[in-house]
């Protein structure tokens, strides 16, 4: 891989949603819904429009190859801005002021006024048929020296909910993307910089958290090869899994390449119709198609079936450009016999199509229209073959691997909003703008001024429950006790299948107007009203349904000093033999048992305090009667 890595050219894109109070575009709450919510559904056709010169965007073009009828699901939380039925509003000031906190960050330069421009996007994931992206800032650079070319503010997509069917409630949400240079070298230092990113992005306290709501796009290319954009990698640890398996795709493909132009191969351009050849098959898919064409690759024997990527071969290739009309896949000879095509089938095929052993034979079974797009389609992709690597958008698939979703888009999808007026980066705006700490800093901070251990220091500073953290810990709180808490505590609770949520959100049941009920148990423990001990009982309580001062009195103790000392001199003169075989070492072993008689309502020191002081006298009174 070391060779790999030294060819290696690759940039990256970061896409960040945004936890602001509104939409960039409309003032509708950014909340996701269930989608058996919806409370309304309708229809579009998108199709590609020319740009100002005339130009249809080749990406757009693509989208149009096989016409869709898109359906979007509204909600009581979404509103005629969503649906492309009422002009955009003025851009969230909010989200730009937290662009703008990025771009300070990154040491970037604010443009003088920030213009919303139309991104033509045709796949159904916009009403409109556009996205709407605005430039704010250009020109940064990282502490390790990766430049950052530019900073947009734009609208996210709606959510697919499956197929042709999209739900509105994620459309418009704000969303910041972060684009470097292709300067990086190494897998590795992709994936460093999107962590960087991602860690500067956190920082500014105003990011949204879970799977889905933070996106790199990766763009890579090897010398020989092409710029290969891929998106949605989701996962952060995949990042140089990713780039890795696109170096040896390029790589393979040169390789393929090189050995066609050895051969003299070229792509017949003449589709036949081999539907009469397999009349009788027993293979499911032909034998229910109502046309089946055959392409022939003269010299590609062998090649459709070479891998290019674990579990992906040329002929995935194939088949992902034929997938664009529609159709499931395609077969090819160098995988049949198989799939209920018999050999006798294949050789019958070959001799249909007056293919050579030397040649490949493609197989697309379907609908007329959608077969004959779809050969078209297998012949396009074939011919780029003989060309080596394609310039391509590429979407990441499960384990590391990549498929092909579209070509790299143009300028021609790029032009003016005219709904959104410009707005201006004034002086006294961009020198207000404050750069928050960075997470990296606060952990070490954590660790040094609050006796942190620097694991746990870090878990808690890029966790989302910081912003709890920092309350608690301003409050007088243990930092320890709040970490393990938020950390842990929490966790266990999720795991009996019960809802946190209740314990992290504002409750007028909370010791305060909308205060977090885990707030008011840490106060609690604080106070000396309950052992932290007594913390997750308390939580299950809470999310039974009690209000946090009754979940607290119901486990407040009444066991005083006396009875502490009665119930482990009890406990030791019942296991007397055991303390005396094991002497001090004895109180571990013990405290179990004595934490379950006491309900968790003493602090454990104190109860180890006491166990210890009477396993002590046992010891001595045995000494004593020996």
């Amino acid at each position: 891989m070391a060779s790999e890595e030294l060819e290696l050219t690759a940039g990256i894109e970061i896409h960040q949603q945004l936890n602001t109070g509104e939409k960039l575009f409309c003032h509708c709450p950014p909340v996701l819904r269930p989608f058996d919510q919806h409370n309304g559904e309708f229809f579009r056709y998108l199709r590609a429009t020319e740009s100002e010169l005339g130009e249809i965007d080749q990406a757009a073009e693509e989208e149009m190859k096989n016409l869709r009828r898109f359906c979007y699901y509204t909600y009581d939380t979404t509103c005629l801005v969503e649906s492309d039925e009422e002009p955009p509003a003025p851009m969230n000031q909010e989200a730009l002021a937290v662009c703008l906190q990025i771009a300070k960050m990154c040491r970037m330069t604010p443009v003088p006024q920030v213009h919303t421009m139309r991104k033509l996007v045709i796949d159904g994931s916009n009403t409109s048929g556009f996205q709407r992206t605005a430039l704010v800032a250009v020109n940064g650079t990282l502490p390790n020296g990766v430049t950052i070319e530019t900073l947009c503010l734009e609208e996210e997509a709606a959510q697919r909910v499956e197929g042709d069917t999209f739900s509105l409630d994620r459309l418009g949400i704000p969303l910041v993307e972060i684009t470097t240079a292709p300067c990086m070298r190494t897998p590795e230092e992709v994936q460093e910089v999107a962590r960087y990113l991602g860690m500067v992005l956190r920082s500014t306290g105003k990011v949204r958290r879970g799977l889905g709501t933070i996106r790199q796009d990766i763009n890579i290319s090897i010398p020989g090869g092409a710029r290969v954009e891929i998106k949605g990698v989701q996962e952060l640890d995949l990042i140089a899994e990713v780039v890795k398996r696109e170096v040896k795709r390029q790589k393979r493909l040169l390789e393929i390449r090189d050995r066609l132009k050895e051969r003299g191969a070229l792509v017949d351009e003449l589709v036949r119709d081999v539907t009469g050849t397999f009349s009788g098959t027993k293979s499911q898919i032909l034998g229910k198609a109502p046309l089946i064409l055959a392409i022939v690759l003269r010299g590609f024997a062998g090649l459709v079936g070479e891998e290019i990527q674990p579990g992906r071969r040329l002929g995935s290739e194939l088949s992902d450009y034929a997938r664009k009309c529609g159709l499931g896949g395609i077969f090819h000879t160098d995988e049949l016999p198989a799939y209920g095509i018999s050999p006798e089938e294949v050789d019958a095929l070959r001799h249909v199509t007056g293919a050579t052993a030397g040649d490949c034979v493609v197989l697309v079974a379907g609908p007329r229209k959608k077969a004959e797009c779809a050969s078209r389609q297998v012949i396009r992709r074939a011919r780029m073959a003989l060309d080596g690597v394609p310039k391509e958008t590429r979407r990441m698939e499960e384990g590391g691997n990549t498929s092909y979703m579209r070509p790299l888009p143009g300028a021609a999808r790029m032009y003016p909003e005219t709904d959104v007026l410009p707005v201006s980066i004034t002086g006294s705006l961009w020198e207000t703008v404050e750069i928050p700490e960075l997470l990296e800093d606060k952990a070490a901070r954590f660790s040094r001024e609050m006796g942190l251990d620097a694991s746990l220091a870090d878990q808690i500073a890029f966790s989302e429950h910081l912003p709890l953290f920092e309350k608690a810990v301003g409050r007088g709180i243990s930092p320890l006790l709040a970490a393990r808490t938020l950390l842990a505590t929490l966790k266990e609770i999720s795991r009996e299948g019960l809802e946190i949520r209740t314990l992290l959100e504002g409750d007028h049941r909370g010791q305060g107007l909308g205060e977090p009920p885990v707030l008011g148990v840490l106060d609690a423990v604080r106070r000396g009203q309950i052992a932290k001990e007594a913390i997750p009982e308390v939580f299950r309580k809470i999310i039974g349904g009690m209000d946090v001062p009754s979940a607290v009195h119901s486990m407040a103790s009444s066991i005083t000093e006396s009875d502490l000392v009665a119930i482990a001199e009890r406990l030791v003169g019942e296991r007397i033999d055991f303390v005396r075989e094991k002497g001090p070492k004895a109180l571990g072993p013990l405290m179990g048992p004595m934490m379950k008689e006491v309900g968790g309502k003493i602090d454990g020191k104190k109860v180890s305090a006491v166990l210890k002081e009477a396993i002590e006298r046992a010891l001595l009174d045995g000494k004593e009667v020996s």
